[in-house]
């Protein structure tokens, strides 16, 4: 069973220096990853040192991207954003047409990228993934590849693929680039392989990085046995598996406190760790029929708590909203949502809160963080 003391048991770090440094995947052995991926830099770069998270303000509406991320065609589905550190690259899943399953007839997911000049400029129309490439690298030609989720440093791009080759269901993969802002060079991704990914789904990965620590997690949802007693079978929840000292993930452990009988998929974890989003249709306070709840913890040594919904100000009532991805600096929820007023079936929203003064954070809500 998961508990958080299992992380000071299997902390995938080590230290040179006395810096905390990550040994990404190496020595993956039979996986073939050490040949994709090359160990990366120090967890904090020098323009996150000494920098304090929150405490933050409510959250406001959310707000529509716009016509230029979100298509009006009646069979477009986007969903399942993900958000670069500095960001100015904003990565979606679509099923829009022009990737590299042309008209798309089959509503094929795959991940595009909009990117923008500054964090106050508009996003630019969103280009496939493998727009400059000879043929498909990233996405796959008639099975789904979504979810988009980014290593701290850039550098390596987790997500979710039904292509064959995999474990059974939707499986999780990895790829690396050697710019970290060259969002048209990622290379080849490889499977995580069968420690990780079961012959059930396993999709939206999570990726985090505890810089108190020095360990290093995924968190992500699947519908493999072992959920809490009582889950309808196919339900999603959320499991987590640590890099190990070999560079690969271990077997993954359910987590409790963030799991009920019912669905949970899509995940966001604040980059300190003391916040963590997840869509849900559980029934204590749902407000639509799949809601964004959050739970907290003061430390990364402790459990999460009771997750909580987010309230009629950023879901709906009756409708969809879900797959939540965090602003590196906390201030930005973006997500996916079929409430009215949108441009096709899912469109992707922003919502934003303030960082506030030390003096001005109200804990009563339990967000001041």
């Amino acid at each position: 069973m998961y508990s958080p003391d299992n992380r000071k048991l299997i902390s995938g770090a080590s230290v040179l220096g006395g810096v905390p440094r990550r040994r990404l995947l190496q020595g993956a052995g039979a996986l073939g990853l050490a040949a994709v991926l090359h160990p990366t830099a120090a967890f904090a770069e020098p323009d996150d040192e000494g920098e304090r998270l929150g405490p933050f303000g409510p959250w406001f509406m959310p707000v529509n991207l716009g016509p230029v991320i979100n298509q009006s065609r009646t069979t477009d589905l986007n969903t399942h954003p993900g958000i670069s550190k500095n960001g100015l690259s904003l990565y979606i899943s679509s099923t829009r047409p022009g990737g590299v399953n042309g008209a798309n007839i089959g509503n094929t997911l795959e991940i595009w990228v909009s990117e923008r000049a500054s964090l106050e400029a508009p996003w630019g129309a969103p280009v496939n993934l493998d727009a400059f490439n000879s043929g498909p690298v990233i996405n796959s030609i008639g099975s789904n590849t979504y979810a988009p989720n980014f290593s701290a440093d850039g550098h390596l791009l987790f997500f979710s693929s039904l292509r064959p080759g995999g474990s059974g269901g939707s499986d999780t993969y990895v790829s690396r680039r050697s710019n970290k802002h060259d969002d048209f060079g990622w290379q080849e991704p490889v499977n995580l392989g069968p420690v990780i990914n079961s012959p059930q789904a396993d999709d939206a990965p999570n990726y985090f990085e505890d810089e108190e620590t020095g360990s290093i997690v995924l968190y992500f949802a699947s519908t493999r046995p072992g959920g809490p007693v009582g889950s309808p079978p196919g339900n999603e929840h959320i499991y987590v598996s640590t890099l190990g000292d070999d560079g690969t993930f271990g077997p993954a452990f359910l987590v409790p406190e963030l799991s009920s009988t019912s669905n949970e998929t899509r995940t966001a974890i604040r980059r300190d760790g003391l916040e963590f989003y997840l869509a849900s249709t559980r029934p204590n306070g749902l407000i639509g029929t799949n809601d964004i709840w959050v739970a907290t913890r003061d430390s990364t040594l402790e459990p999460w708590s009771t997750p909580v919904n987010l309230g009629s100000t950023v879901n709906y009532p009756g409708y969809i909203t879900g797959a939540p991805a965090l602003s590196w600096d906390g201030t930005t929820l973006y997500c996916y949502s079929t409430r009215p007023g949108g441009f096709g079936v899912r469109d992707l929203y922003a919502a934003t809160r303030s960082r506030l003064r030390e003096d001005e954070g109200d804990n009563s809500s339990g967000h001041r963080r």
